[in-house]
């Protein structure tokens, strides 16, 4: 059993329609038909989303998410319309709010990797393959591989695991030409994230990306290049051979298996709230990325 711990009761605004209660976002459509993403301060571990929130992660989450896409739009648009608060929404959805296009979302989840860590180590030190793909003998917890790679994987409901699949899955389900073009702008969009993030002193390891078409148009969605959504890793402190320290949500993961959680992840009770030091823990982490990542002190 996984899930939410307790599944909030979702807000009722004047004017919008709740579609949707995820591990993070809510959705709501408004009467122009428009979706409105507001992104929450909830955190998720082990599958299950936690009873503690991170105060600032949901506007961590949407700036961050923003300040990448005016980087990226050269390589592939995205859906954000408007930042614009909606009528009577409470003050709260002040920056973690974004009026998005509704586009005709792609069931994969489009994963790039440039190092090796996660579910892709475990495939390599079983099989020397991550998603089927061949890798040479000798790399380690936290390598380099010797170019990216496009993992695709499986969209799963909330309280389960996204499953790697093979490419050519991919195309069965979507279509030669529009896996094609679907690894091609992943790769295309990680690699110049990467070298953004190098410039900044952070490893970019790998990343998942949602895509939905705007017509015919290949669109960018939900979020991007954000702690909840990638490994980042502090590029001065970076060696194979060991799981690195990370701007994410690793002193919830920490915390939850030690012994002071009294808590079994692999068995069916929830688990317990977070003590504050694990909570301010956290968010000073995802504020560090924002700011090392942005160049700009988070206010």
């Amino acid at each position: 059993m996984s899930g939410f711990v307790e599944k909030p009761e979702p807000l009722q605004v004047p004017g919008l329609v709740h579609l949707h209660t995820g591990k993070v976002r809510d959705l709501y459509q408004n009467e122009a038909g428009d979706l409105v993403m507001v992104a929450s301060d909830r955190i998720s571990a082990y599958d299950w989303v936690l009873p503690t929130e991170i105060p600032d992660k949901g506007r961590v989450l949407t700036r961050l998410s923003l300040w990448w896409f005016e980087h990226l739009a050269h390589l592939a648009p995205n859906h954000v319309l408007s930042t614009d608060l909606p009528a009577g929404a409470p003050a709260d959805w002040a920056d973690r709010t974004l009026i998005c296009k509704p586009l005709r979302m792609l069931p994969v989840e489009c994963v790039a990797r440039g190092y090796l860590a996660g579910s892709g180590l475990k495939e390599y030190e079983e099989s020397r393959t991550v998603c089927g793909l061949a890798l040479p003998e000798g790399l380690s917890d936290g390598s380099e591989l010797p170019a990216p790679i496009f993992t695709p994987a499986t969209k799963a409901a909330v309280g389960e695991h996204d499953e790697n699949v093979a490419y050519e899955e991919v195309a069965r389900q979507v279509g030669a030409e529009t896996a094609a073009q679907l690894r091609q702008t992943t790769l295309a969009v990680y690699g110049q994230a990467r070298d953004i993030a190098r410039d900044r002193g952070i490893i970019l390891a790998d990343t998942k990306f949602e895509f939905g078409f705007d017509g015919e148009v290949l669109t960018l969605a939900d979020e991007v290049l954000t702690p909840d959504s990638s490994r980042f890793w502090p590029a001065e402190t970076w060696q194979p051979g060991h799981p690195q320290p990370s701007f994410d949500k690793q002193f919830v993961r920490d915390w939850l298996t030690s012994p002071a959680a009294h808590w079994d992840r692999h068995g069916e009770q929830p688990p317990p709230p977070l003590p504050p030091e694990t909570v301010e823990a956290t968010r000073a982490k995802y504020v560090e990325a924002y700011e090392r990542l942005t160049g700009t002190s988070w206010s």
